[in-house]
């Protein structure tokens, strides 16, 4: 990771008791935090500032945070924390399904979140692009851009896809035909080794079959193995892209 570059962190909590002393706790470790106290508030601030991850409370009044999570993922492709109480544990599957990052269970202890912190953004790859990802990935006329995170079926369109539909699809990207356990799988999409959530690997594979399979009820890309996992069932190729 980048010392010289100083780690922005936009903390969305509506509990000031939370909030203030955790900003506090996070600007002595070096990071520089920026304060939400709702949802409204966040996306007021994302119009001038650009954090490099959010730290974003579930339960909020006015729009909670799953809503504003959602719009992180998907239109600002920012890596997003979850902040949740032990009892919600619904609404975290929820998030990751929807491409949250991670999530800490109230109460936690400060320097587990900034374990925490770190660990997801060496995942987003804050430090830097990889020499690799000067190199599209192409199945079967399908391109991934992992410079630009896009897809572009074959006839040259473009289809939106969120920041865990990405990392899933790049994942069976650099493991053609292999057959990958939900485990593996979410070890690489979400970081984490929770059993609860495989249910959420479930999810995010039938979301990408939507999007990918001509018939996502019978997919030829991405192949169910009983018992085994999921296998992409496609040769891969990796090309220059096109800098025009």
């Amino acid at each position: 990771m980048n010392d010289a570059a100083p780690i922005t962190v936009l903390l969305v909590d509506d509990e000031a008791s939370l909030r203030e002393p955790l900003a506090e706790y996070l600007s002595g470790q070096g990071f520089v935090v920026l304060e939400a106290e709702s949802a409204a508030r966040a996306r007021s601030r994302l119009e001038t500032d650009r954090p490099d991850l959010v730290l974003l409370d579930i339960m909020m009044p006015g729009e909670d945070g799953l809503s504003l999570c959602r719009h992180l993922v998907e239109s600002r492709q920012l890596p997003v924390i979850l902040l949740t109480a032990k009892g919600e544990a619904m609404d975290r599957i929820i998030g990751l399904e929807i491409g949250a990052d991670d999530y800490v269970t109230k109460p936690f202890e400060p320097r587990e979140l900034v374990a925490r912190i770190r660990s997801v953004l060496r995942r987003a790859d804050r430090s830097g692009v990889e020499p690799a990802d000067d190199l599209a990935y192409v199945f079967e006329g399908w391109t991934l851009d992992p410079l630009k995170r896009r897809l572009t079926d074959p006839e040259g369109t473009l289809v939106p896809i969120s920041t865990a539909e990405f990392r899933m699809l790049r994942a069976f990207c650099d493991h053609p035909r292999q057959v990958l356990d939900r485990d593996r799988l979410l070890d690489m999409v979400q970081g984490r080794e929770a059993q609860l959530f495989d249910r959420a690997v479930d999810n995010q594979v039938s979301r990408l079959r939507r999007k990918i399979e001509a018939d996502s009820r019978n997919p030829r890309f991405i192949q169910t193995v009983r018992g085994g996992g999921y296998r992409f069932g496609a040769d891969v190729t990796r090309k220059a892209q096109d800098t025009a």
